[in-house]
């Protein structure tokens, strides 16, 4: 997938999908709740990946 897709993939979680780091066991999350983790956790990679290929600086 491309930057500009992932970028706002990235966006739409931050903005749309929950926050779990303020849980405090997350093993006793149910599997939806697991799942859109995941999702996160993939969709972050991806971008970070794409931004690295692209040249983009993230983190300054």
């Amino acid at each position: 997938m491309n930057y500009f897709l992932l970028n706002l993939l990235s966006t739409l979680n931050k903005i749309l999908l929950p926050k779990f780091y303020l849980k405090q066991n997350l093993e006793k999350l149910s599997h939806l709740e697991k799942g859109i983790v995941g999702w996160k956790i993939f969709i972050t990679y991806k971008f970070l990946d794409a931004a690295k290929e692209k040249g983009a600086k993230i983190i300054s």
